[in-house]
């Protein structure tokens, strides 16, 4: 993510603040319940592993399949926004109406995290991720095409509510076919094949709008979600457990639950503290960097750049520790080292001794955090009941998504920008401290009743 990253982030960060909402968790399947425009067919068998003790077997799933499902929601984000511009002038649109391209688009994420948990608890997880699919396919062919700037809007938001059905239920495919430990590692590693999509979709989308036109951009998107539609009725086995596709009033009940779980909610809200409050400091990088500390533009692409770098680390360090540390201190010992690097910034904001580096070598190691904790706040928060782990995870999204949102609008407020966000980074991580400890003691009173 070099100089294209800049307006990449600066765009991406303002949208979620402009939208009031801001990323890297066996039955047969039923296809006549899917709203795929194609009847799936059965997909071939798939590899299963023995469960010790002579249980049932659990498909496997190749872990980069679930990891092009994830990304390909947040690639389409990302990758537009170097086109904003250009597709702004082909248009004859506004600047306001070419970045509610990507207002709505997060918002359709997050919105709709919430629609494909319940139903893929109900239906399944392959017909209801075939589904999501062919939206995301047919909006991005009309995304391509849309004459005007309100076409293109609307195209988007669609291609957001069926993107997302990757980011949800990759996750929850992962905790299908995995212990908690092993789920925690494999989305570590999923954590690591997704991060590439955010760090590299603004640079292809600058060389593709700059060599075929902005058009080009969405029709690539469009091929991409026709190839997942594809790979998903070729290769991917239904996972949800067997029998636990639920009626639609348990999963009613079982969804308000989820909302009035201390367990749950505890590491959902620590969650989305923990990894998206870096995106306050996203918001205001340009700000700090070019107007405080007087670096030139082109530079603030690469400091982002390190960050997304952390997650990346924090990711590969989690695949070590997990088989080695319990899953609940690999959680709290990521977020302490986020909490530590916030503290440390903001006392350097304080004492008027802030510097690039001061500023990029510990918010470097706040995301390492965040690349440690995420996974393992994700493996508690979508085990907490195993019959709606998609609930759980659209659930979980939604509000890493909201936590992110917040966070980059208050980093806007006040007259500092490096002290409002390393404001908002220490209180966040306090937040996610106090959230995942009081997830804890009530995960330790449901195992004790």
């Amino acid at each position: 993510m070099k100089d294209t990253a800049l307006p990449a982030a600066s765009a991406v960060s303002r949208a979620p603040a402009a939208a009031s909402t801001a990323s890297l968790t066996t039955a047969a399947a039923t296809p006549a319940a899917a709203s795929s425009p194609a009847t799936p067919a059965a997909p071939p068998p798939a590899a299963a592993s023995a469960v010790p003790g002579g249980g049932p077997s659990v498909p496997h799933v190749p872990l980069w399949l679930l990891a092009l499902f994830t990304f390909s929601g947040t690639l389409a984000m990302h990758i537009f926004v170097p086109s904003l511009a250009m597709a702004g002038r082909d248009l004859q649109a506004s600047n306001a109406a070419m970045q509610m391209t990507v207002s709505l688009y997060i918002l359709g994420l997050a919105g709709g995290q919430l629609i494909y948990g319940p139903l893929s608890d109900r239906y399944g997880r392959r017909p209801v991720l075939m589904a999501g699919l062919a939206l995301y396919t047919t909006a991005g062919l009309a995304a391509a095409l849309a004459p005007q700037a309100y076409a293109l809007i609307a195209a988007r938001l669609f291609q957001a509510l069926g993107g997302c059905a990757g980011l949800v239920l990759g996750r929850a495919i992962v905790r299908d076919t995995a212990t908690p430990a092993t789920a925690a590692k494999r989305l570590a590693l999923m954590n690591l094949m997704v991060t590439i999509a955010p760090a590299m979709a603004p640079i292809i989308g600058a060389a593709l709008a700059a060599a075929l036109g902005w058009r080009a951009v969405l029709a690539t998107l469009c091929v991409l979600g026709l190839a997942n539609f594809l790979l998903a009725w070729r290769q991917l086995p239904e996972t949800a457990p067997v029998g636990a596709h639920v009626t639609a009033g348990e999963l009613t009940r079982q969804y308000l639950q989820l909302l009035r779980s201390r367990e749950f909610l505890g590491f959902a809200v620590g969650g989305g503290c923990a990894t998206t409050s870096m995106y306050a400091f996203i918001a205001a990088a340009p700000f700090i960097f070019v107007d405080q500390l007087h670096r030139p533009a082109s530079e603030v692409g690469v400091y982002l750049a390190i960050l997304v770098s952390g997650v990346w680390l924090g990711s590969a360090i989690t695949t070590r520790l997990i088989t080695r540390l319990p899953i609940e201190r690999v959680m709290v010992g990521g977020n302490l080292v986020s909490v530590l690097a916030a503290f440390f910034m903001l006392g350097l904001v304080l004492a008027g001794q802030s510097s690039v580096a001061g500023l990029v070598a510990p918010m470097f190691l706040l995301t390492v955090g965040a690349g440690i904790a995420s996974p393992a706040a994700l493996t508690l928060a979508v085990g907490v009941n195993p019959r709606i782990i998609g609930s759980a995870s659209g659930l979980y999204g939604c509000a890493q998504m909201a936590m992110g949102a917040l966070c980059s609008a208050l980093a806007g407020l006040g007259g500092s920008a490096e002290l409002s966000a390393t404001l908002v980074l220490a209180t966040a991580g306090v937040v996610a401290q106090v959230s995942f400890w009081q997830g804890l003691r009530g995960k330790g009173r449901r195992q004790a009743a």
